[in-house]
């Protein structure tokens, strides 16, 4: 694993992000897989966030929120100034960010989609998200994730 870059890895490369990678080891289908990964890696888990590729209103969208909760599709709605959101058939997720379920990046995505983070990303100096594939995780400031992604930041997870 060691040594791959991922095209999340590279923009951050590219753009002099400063950033530290996390290799990870814990099984796809594990209950309570983000608190798993935030265990392993030694970190609260309301600083591993997961990307979660959603519709709101036909328009694929890019919802980021913490493991510790579960994304309110209203509230996503409401933010990406939508009616309805739900989520995005695997598939569509796949093609149009270039990574595979379960290691879908927010960042270096095939298609740039539009991105909201939740805003309790912001109350912690790094956060966690996916580096691109299963196992790899990427540390960086919020600010870094907002800027690269151009993201809006909303209250979006429900505990």
């Amino acid at each position: 694993m060691a040594g791959r870059g991922t095209p999340a890895t590279a923009l951050l490369a590219k753009r002099k992000i400063t950033h530290r990678t996390h290799p990870y080891d814990v099984p796809a289908d594990a209950p309570n897989y983000g608190a798993l990964v935030a265990a392993v890696l030694g970190v609260p888990p309301e600083r591993v966030f997961k990307t979660l590729v959603t519709e709101v209103d036909g328009v694929l969208t890019v919802a980021v929120v913490p493991v510790t909760g579960e994304l309110d599709l209203k509230a996503l709605a409401a933010a990406a100034g939508g009616k309805r959101a739900t989520l995005a058939e695997r598939v569509a997720a796949e093609r149009a960010t270039g990574y595979v379920r379960g290691g879908i990046s927010p960042l270096g995505q095939r298609k740039r989609l539009p991105t909201v983070l939740d805003v309790s990303a912001l109350n912690h100096p790094t956060v966690y998200v996916s580096a691109g594939r299963r196992g790899l995780q990427v540390e960086l400031a919020p600010a870094d994730l907002v800027a690269l992604t151009d993201a809006h930041t909303a209250p979006l997870a429900t505990a």
